[in-house]
């Protein structure tokens, strides 16, 4: 007998056998306690179930229902296509389950503009926003809520920030990007054009650890079992405000050293010092992140001990760091705990994308290649290597550029659709128009922050940032920005959130620390990088809603009055003179006061979009320096080199389609292809100069929407 069953029907049926083949029964086992954050199968049946039905209830409240912590509930719909992203930008969404790859665990970014920049050069080919928050489990969520795609209707799309034109009118295809990290593959092009990879994982063999003649014993003969173990916990976090104590018995000072070295080389992340106590010495280990201890061996213990470094080793160590899933920000901050150094110790060309596996150059200073190569064993996600010593650290924005290989899967253009795309892209480029990750993805866009601060109404600014948003955020944020709401109190707003290093509790801070009334004050306790991050989005709008408006009044070709660059200086075109140049050549001004604008209506469309924010474009000096906006020039067309592409069929979803370094590295086979395979996937190869996003060259390909909101509405609707 054949059965009429909704979609949710059918689905919950389907998820109720599963449950049953699996546990023998489709009872819900009691829980207690903290929700759970796994997503085995188990667990995620259980959610699943609960979503068929009631697929229109509020993430908060499912969560709830199913003893878990909203963000995995989150990452359970998103495995099951269920809440599928196309685009990876900063919103809190998980790993997809089943991306296992070789390594063993798990922007925007910007110099200020000096005073006279009349190039933009930018860390990256892929910025985005970082607010350097950590993943915190919520706790019991609010019964009331939206639903998730509900959540994801509040963001911004192109249209919402200037992105409006195309170069070409070949007919666009769809496909997704980004479904898996492994998707999308960054390279960074050094400073010699070389691309950057991880491909040798051993210390060169003129590296010396110190001066010393003599051989440095094992820990087995230093360190006993028991003392070994303890170290070993210690090192795991596991006793994270501990330390541990080893008696010398027999003392002097060469079996001291041997101790302290054995610890140094056989356990990193620890650190030790000599304490004298009950009338003996003692060796005492702690964890770099241990702060109690820390603190405690700090009133006992001697002066730290200068390191020897040869006089003809240069003073900072290169490497390469393979980083996957991890901004770049975040892998540093895990290196420094781990080597007990600030974060500024380190130097780059650029920061990289955290959804994603990216390989890029890292300088640190005085810390050897072996004390860095021992970190691999216990980094997750990270992988360090290709170690050398030069008298220079890294500079920002000396990269010549990143390599990308990007997988799209799920395309639906023909072979023929697929290389007219591609070879127009090759030829004639794209538009280099600053990516949807540049503007942030919450309801509150990064450029009203932006303007704000450059009109100077502060308190505009902390309204922004505090106030209650709808859309996906953490349930802590959630809470904190309703304390803030009812009590404007910034002490009990701060104790809402159990990560005070993000934007709102850096904010938060200041205002407790400074008073309401010292705004800007407070306002500088947030990282320098997110305050201009803000003020930068801004310059961001401006310039695509300009570029979009100078290509729909002239086309794409030169025409009198644009601007080219003449060594680092800008010139107006005459007539004449741009009929011997192309749209290639041309640049357009980010708003600043050190820069000129076209001579043709285009350059006073800037002033009238300024004044009608509130902002004089001749007084773009603000009275806090580092809000000053000196301006910069960005080239309206970008043609990407060593492009090249394949149609590639696969059976199984899960499967990475790129061959990463650290695979290469293990051996692992590359991927095999079947030709007859049920999934199609395009796989393209570009590289791209400084400053330009890679996900900008996608959109031309496609002629797709790449923002969140537009990617969510076409995904609700593939499911629906």
């Amino acid at each position: 007998m054949k059965m009429d069953l909704t979609k949710e029907e059918r689905l919950e049926v389907i998820l109720m056998s599963a449950k049953f083949r699996e546990t023998g029964t489709v009872d819900d086992k009691p829980r207690s306690g903290r929700p759970k954050t796994a997503t085995g199968k188990e667990t995620s049946t259980m959610v699943l179930a609960a979503f068929a039905k009631s697929p229109q209830c509020s993430t908060r409240r499912l969560a709830a229902e199913c003893g878990v912590s909203q963000s995995s509930l989150v990452r359970i719909l998103h495995n099951n296509n269920l809440a599928r992203m196309a685009e990876s930008e900063p919103v809190p969404l998980p790993v997809q389950s089943g991306e296992k790859r070789g390594c063993s665990e798990d922007k925007d970014e910007e110099d200020t503009p000096s005073k006279k920049p009349k190039i933009e050069s930018e860390q990256e080919n892929e910025d985005a926003p970082n607010q350097d928050e950590e993943e915190v489990e919520a706790g019991d969520e609010e019964e009331d809520g939206e639903t998730f795609a509900d959540m994801m209707k509040h963001g911004q799309t192109e249209i919402d920030v200037g992105i409006l034109k195309y170069v070409c009118d070949h007919k666009g295809f769809s496909g997704i990007l980004k479904e898996r990290y492994s998707d999308f593959v960054v390279h960074e092009i050094n400073k010699q054009g070389k691309i950057v990879h991880l491909d040798d994982l051993s210390i060169p063999a003129d590296i010396q650890e110190a001066p010393e003649t003599e051989v440095v014993p094992n820990d087995i003969e230093v360190l006993t079992e028991e003392q070994k173990k303890l170290l070993g916990e210690l090192q795991l976090f596991r006793n994270k405000e501990g330390s541990v104590s080893i008696e010398i018995i027999d003392d002097t000072k060469e079996k001291r050293t041997q101790v302290h070295k054995a610890i140094k080389t056989q356990f990193p992340g620890l650190e030790s010092k000599t304490e004298v106590k009950e009338g003996g010495k003692f060796i005492v280990a702690y964890h770099t992140a241990g702060k109690t201890a820390l603190a405690e061996v700090k009133t006992t213990a001697e002066a730290p001990r200068k390191h020897f470094w040869p006089k003809n080793r240069g003073s900072f160590c290169h490497f390469v760091l393979y980083k996957e899933n991890k901004d770049t920000m975040d892998a540093i901050n895990v290196l420094s705990k781990f080597l007990r150094l600030r974060h500024n110790m380190f130097s780059y060309m650029g920061t990289k994308d955290k959804r994603a596996i990216t390989v890029q150059e890292i300088a640190v200073h005085k810390i050897t290649a072996e004390r860095l190569a021992h970190l691999n064993k216990n980094l997750i996600s990270l992988k360090l290597g290709n170690f050398s010593y030069k008298k220079h650290p890294l500079k920002l924005g000396e990269l010549q550029g990143n390599h990308f290989t990007v997988v799209i899967r799920n395309i639906s253009g023909t072979d023929e659709e697929v290389h007219q795309a591609m070879t127009s892209l090759r030829q004639k480029g794209f538009i280099n128009y600053y990516g949807m990750q540049r503007f942030g993805t919450t309801a509150v866009p990064t450029q009203q922050v932006g303007r704000a601060i450059l009109k100077n109404d502060w308190e505009e600014v902390v309204d922004l940032i505090l106030k209650p948003r709808p859309g996906a955020e953490k349930e802590f944020l959630v809470r904190c920005r309703e304390e803030w709401a009812k009590t404007q109190d910034p002490e009990a707003a701060l104790k809402k959130l159990p990560n005070k290093r993000c934007v709102e509790g850096q904010l938060l801070r200041g205002l407790s620390m400074y008073g309401k009334k010292n705004i800007i004050t407070a306002f500088g306790l947030i990282p320098r990088n997110s305050r201009l991050m803000y003020i930068h989005s801004y310059q961001s709008v401006v310039w695509n809603t300009l570029v979009s408006r100078r290509i729909e009044a002239f086309g794409l070709k030169a025409v009198e009055g644009d601007l080219v660059l003449r060594e680092t200086t800008a010139h107006v075109l005459s007539a004449e003179e741009a009929e011997s140049h192309s749209i290639h050549d041309i640049v357009m001004p980010l708003p600043g006061f050190d820069v000129i604008y076209p001579s043709h209506h285009i350059g006073a469309g800037y002033r009238e979009l300024l004044s009608a924010d509130g902002l004089d474009i001749d007084n773009m000096r603000h009275k806090v320096k580092d809000y000053s906006l000196a301006g910069a020039y960005r080239r309206v067309i970008i043609r990407p080199t060593d492009v090249s592409w394949e149609v590639i069929r696969y059976d199984d979803p899960k499967i990475s389609l790129v061959h990463s370094d650290f695979e290469k590295l293990k051996n692992k086979p590359p991927p095999v292809f079947n030709k007859e395979g049920k999934y199609r996937a395009l796989k393209m190869e570009f590289s791209l100069p400084p400053s330009t996003y890679a996900t900008m060259a996608i959109r031309e390909v496609l002629k797709l929407d790449t923002s969140i909101k537009k990617q969510t509405e076409l995904n609700t609707l593939s499911f629906n």
